[in-house]
């Protein structure tokens, strides 16, 4: 079925698609040809800046249906009722890879959805992982240049990344994480996701809760060894975006059951760690996990640069009833979100049609700009105004939290059971013997790439004070491969 004729950018006619204008049939090229020079000068710009982390990705459309009464906790308007539906998009991705890397890599993987609500997009950016390398986002830009590659050797180093975790103590539980089973997901089907932070929720009376969230996939998990992926990644880099489309494609919709932990707001103070520590979960016989919803991907995005790679998601994109909580992580999290988008996508990154708001209208003064589409027409321009234009509700999407003491630079106030090993130490003896085996080979596989034994024996250490056991072991493994 024809579309019509082939056109330039500004809509002309084009003869010939096929060769160039020349001086005579043998002779160089003519400015003139302006399809040319248009065609390569729009090819020169085919691409944005990669993002610096989850460069590599995929996405996919779909639902989200509440299937328990939460409105004694939050008033957010698409939780509201059971049986409610919202459109959501998730984008699924690796954290350290650029954005041709492999999908099958031993890296937690990005977990972000967004909500498009009638009260505004909700976007929560979490992992696969219910808890982070480090608690404070004035270390985040350190610890991702460890990751990424050396600016001597342009290479991943492991002295970089063993150097920055064995100095960071408080990394033990999500490195645990990291080398046991679930650190290479066979697919993005067969993983689960985590908002990771502690959020606050807050009801129509007033009252504030705060929440963790639990996305619980319901293909069941599968994982990959390090032998299986090191075979999968050479031969198909892109097996879990092919996976994710494919079974899509299929009519085999990927969902995941939601649910909720919910701590009342006086609790969080006495609580026996501090509630907000991103390098910590909490234990589910203190806060058991509360079912809120069901999750089902059922469509791919049709061009994956405008869906995928031009998506933002901002862990400040809130809505009435959620919030965010002192986690000091979380806090960086809201600036540094929306100015990378800012940089990358451009300033009107937010009216794109995957990242504008799908079930209400977004009304600001914001204007101009690169890309700026003129959907205000003569409006005008600032607030307050005496024409009509859109003005404040007068009622915070969250609640206040109290604040005292003097500025600083503080670290978060310690609680009883404010230790960098203990959860690490509580994964490994939840671990069979088996899931032990294979932790402490993958663990010894990339400490003894490492070059210098300081770095090596600090990293044994935390280890060893997170459990003797796991600690002795891993010596001896590490040993073992270093001859």
């Amino acid at each position: 079925m024809t579309q019509g004729p082939l056109t330039t950018e500004a809509g002309a006619p084009v003869a010939d698609n096929q060769n160039s204008e020349t001086a005579g049939a043998g002779g160089p090229v003519l400015v003139q040809d302006q399809l040319l020079l248009e065609k390569l000068a729009h090819f020169n710009r085919e691409r944005i800046p990669e993002r610096v982390v989850h460069a590599r990705g995929a996405g996919a459309y779909g639902t989200f249906t509440v299937t328990a009464d939460v409105t004694p906790y939050t008033r957010a308007k698409f939780l509201s009722e059971v049986g409610k539906q919202t459109e959501v998009f998730l984008r699924f991705s690796t954290v350290a890879g650029n954005l041709g890397a492999a999908d099958a890599v031993r890296d937690p993987r990005g977990f972000a959805v967004k909500f498009y609500t009638e009260e505004g997009n909700y976007d929560l950016v979490g992992n696969n992982t219910p808890v982070f390398f480090i608690r404070d986002a004035i270390k985040f830009p350190d610890f991702i240049h460890t990751q990424k590659r050396d600016p001597y050797t342009g290479s991943t180093e492991p002295d970089n990344v063993w150097d920055f975790w064995s100095l960071s103590p408080e990394s033990t539980h999500q490195v645990t994480w990291l080398f046991g089973d679930r650190g290479i997901p066979a697919s993005y089907r067969h993983m689960d996701g985590f908002g990771s932070h502690t959020f606050q929720w807050n009801n129509e009376a007033g009252e504030v809760f705060w929440v963790k969230y639990h996305f619980k996939t319901d293909q069941g998990i599968k994982c990959l060894t390090q032998q299986e992926a090191n075979k999968l990644a050479g031969e198909d880099p892109d097996s879990h975006q092919r996976d994710l489309r494919e079974a899509i494609e299929r009519g085999e919709y990927p969902s995941w059951t939601v649910y909720v932990q919910i701590m009342p707001a006086a609790e969080a103070a006495t609580y026996r760690f501090n509630p907000f520590d991103l390098t910590k979960v909490w234990p589910h016989g203190d806060y058991p996990l509360v079912e809120i919803g069901k999750l089902e991907l059922n469509r791919n995005p049709q061009n994956i640069f405008a869906e995928v790679e031009q998506s933002i998601f901002s862990p400040a994109h809130f809505v009435p009833g959620i919030g965010p909580s002192p986690d000091k992580m979380l806090q960086g999290r809201l600036f540094a979100y929306g100015d990378a988008h800012r940089y990358r996508v451009g300033i009107n990154a937010d009216h794109l049609p995957v990242n504008r708001p799908h079930a209400t209208e977004a009304r600001t003064y914001s204007r101009d700009g690169f890309l700026y589409d003129g959907r205000h027409g003569g409006a005008k321009n600032y607030e307050p105004n005496s024409f009509g234009g859109p003005a404040q509700t007068d009622r915070a999407l969250w609640q206040p939290i109290p604040v005292s003491g003097v500025t600083g630079d503080h670290r978060a106030p310690l609680h009883a059971e404010d230790d960098d090993f203990v959860q690490a130490g509580n994964l490994y003896r939840l671990m069979t013997d088996e899931e032990k085996d294979r932790l402490i080979d993958n663990l010894a596989g990339a400490l003894s790439q490492v070059t210098r034994e300081d770095i090596i024996e600090r990293a044994v250490n935390n280890f060893r004070q997170a459990d003797a056991d796991f600690g002795k072991r891993l010596q001896a493994a590490v040993e073992a491969l270093r001859g």
